[in-house]
């Protein structure tokens, strides 16, 4: 038939080694992660291979153990507040740096993308010496404040990425029908690119999840997280403990990703549906 494309034989072969090497280069990058799963559920104190037995105590004291559960409350609460005010403030300036004629788009784009090619140590010194005057240290609201300049920059490429295929004719349209420009972002730009919007705000809160340098610079011990708390027991007594603390990080990642992905999934599904009707 014309059109249709029959490959070679080197063909054929090129192909399949492309997919064994992708699958090579995959399992390297997560056969470590799947190392920890099973040290997870191992009766030992010790991380060992093979596994003695198994076991749920490790997640019991993950569960239970004062400590860890005072991490994870602060881990929470900190990955949300940061992942609300990156997103917030990440959307409002990829929607600004998205207009025609911004001025000086490039030097203003290179000030939010500072914070990425910034070392982490660097920015954490200079945080630290910025909110000690003020009180920010030893509080959540300095942490929230120092991960959101973290976090921005990701939500910024992420709904930029986004809005870079966005037809802004759409948006005067409406408003040449009478919607405020604030109906106009809520009722049209904001349905089309809410996905990038979920897509920033999940980076945000792993990029909060991850963090632990600014948090020995800013945190004090009412405001340990659960990365602080990793990095403690790394420090002082490896406890199979944080295998445990790993593997529910390493479900809620894929839980997250997996909820972006259905979600674009959906959306794409819905906006073909309404091109086919229209």
């Amino acid at each position: 038939m014309t059109g249709q494309y029959y490959p070679t034989v080197l063909g054929r072969v090129l192909r399949a080694m492309l997919w064994l090497l992708s699958l090579a280069v995959l399992f390297f990058l997560v056969s470590p992660l799947l190392a920890i799963i099973p040290l997870s559920l191992t009766s030992s104190s010790f991380l060992q291979y093979p596994i003695p037995s198994y076991s749920f105590r490790w997640y019991e004291d993950f569960l239970f153990n004062p400590e860890w559960t005072l991490a994870f409350r602060n881990t929470f609460i900190v990955g949300t507040s940061t992942a609300v005010l990156a997103t917030t403030l990440g959307t409002l300036a990829a929607l600004g740096l998205s207009r025609d004629g911004f001025p000086f788009k490039r030097l203003v784009t290179s000030f939010f993308i500072l914070p990425i090619v910034m070392p982490t140590i660097v920015l954490a010194v200079a945080t630290y010496f910025a909110f000690a005057p003020i009180g920010l240290t030893n509080s959540l609201v300095g942490i929230i404040l120092a991960h959101t300049t973290l976090a921005v920059p990701f939500v910024v490429v992420t709904v930029g990425a986004t809005l870079s295929g966005f037809d802004q004719n759409l948006v005067r349209a409406a408003t040449s029908l009478g919607a405020t420009p604030i109906r106009a972002f809520f009722k049209v730009t904001l349905p089309l690119v809410f996905p990038g919007v979920v897509s920033g705000a999940v980076i945000a809160f792993a990029t909060s999840l991850d963090e632990v340098v600014m948090i020995l610079f800013l945190a004090g011990p009412d405001q340990n997280t659960v990365p602080r708390q990793m990095f403690n027991g790394i420090k002082y007594f490896l406890s199979p403990t944080i295998t445990a603390v790993a593997t529910t990080l390493i479900v809620l990642s894929v839980l997250l990703l997996a909820a972006v992905g259905a979600l674009r999934a959906r959306v794409s599904r819905h906006y073909a549906t309404v091109g086919e009707s229209s």
